[in-house]
């Protein structure tokens, strides 16, 4: 959960985004303790930091890959909840610490995390298992909202993206300072000066609309308490096609809890699955 007392250094730091992130060291789990084979992936960035990854396989061929992109706090090891069921419906999934979170070198803040999610998106890109199969990026919370980013930016991820999965992303950097601020009498006289503060110029708003014509998913609880309905429903309304949207039930970060909501997921990967060209992937021989 984005911690609102920490709203307030906002005010002394010009472009703030490393008060999004609540990085957890320990891993309370791996994929092991949930009957999944796995591999390590430790990965060099281009800015010199080791970050630190699982790569989960299918039991049989894989039908594609989904790059996972967790919230704003813990680790994978806590995350891994949102993903475990994939790869034994035929989707192997890779997900990544940012720097400071897990086995992941540094600190975070949203333009380094974003090198990170790049230097995973390549490394998906040499793998072997992964080559001219579907490949799909998924976030939960602020890995939805740093995906929207990536997938509209990134020219590699323009060209090889199957589909993009945004799972309760919120609008801009800005609303949500604000929208959090609000909620405690502490922070209530803050809301618009930290809202003023933090980063600006990677809002998933001003860049959802260029992910077309890759389709994307975008999933949101209606009894989302961190991250209020209304931010899906206006990032819907700026993607002009290949767009779909489910309304769902439950508390922040639990979507796929419930069978439902794994079901529609299968059927999206399904429908929006096509073969890659030569061009997307770089395999080393």
């Amino acid at each position: 959960m984005i911690r609102s007392l920490l709203l307030m250094l906002c005010l002394q730091l010009s472009g703030c985004s490393s008060v999004f992130f609540f990085p957890m060291t320990e891993h309370v789990r791996t994929p092991n303790h949930v009957g999944l084979d796995y591999e390590d992936v430790t990965l060099l960035t281009k800015d010199g930091v080791k970050v630190h990854g699982w790569f989960l396989p299918t039991p049989n061929e894989a039908k594609g890959t989904v790059y996972f992109l967790h919230g704003n706090a813990e680790n994978i090891s806590t995350h891994l909840r949102a993903v475990y069921w994939l790869p034994k419906n035929g989707y192997q999934v890779f997900l990544i610490d940012y720097r400071g979170f897990g086995l992941s070198e540094g600190a975070p803040n949203v333009p380094d995390a974003l090198i990170d999610i790049e230097t995973g998106f390549n490394w998906l890109l040499e793998h072997e298992g992964v080559a001219h199969k579907p490949l799909f990026l998924m976030g939960q919370s602020l890995g939805a909202s740093m995906s929207i980013y990536f997938a509209a930016t990134n020219k590699r991820a323009k060209s090889c993206l199957s589909g993009v999965i945004s799972d309760a992303a919120f609008t801009r950097y800005s609303d949500i300072t604000q929208h959090v601020a609000s909620q405690s009498w502490i922070t209530w006289l803050l809301q618009y000066p930290a809202s003023w503060a933090v980063i600006s110029g990677y809002d998933p708003i001003d860049y959802i609309g260029s992910i077309s014509p890759t389709p994307i998913l975008l999933i949101h609880s209606e009894e989302d308490n961190v991250i209020p309905l209304q931010h899906s429903s206006q990032l819907f309304e700026r993607v002009s096609k290949y767009k779909l949207k489910i309304i769902t039930q439950g508390s922040h970060g639990a979507t796929f809890e419930k069978r439902e909501n794994k079901a529609f997921l299968l059927t999206f990967l399904e429908g929006a699955s096509e073969p890659f060209t030569n061009s997307c992937f770089f395999v080393k021989p």
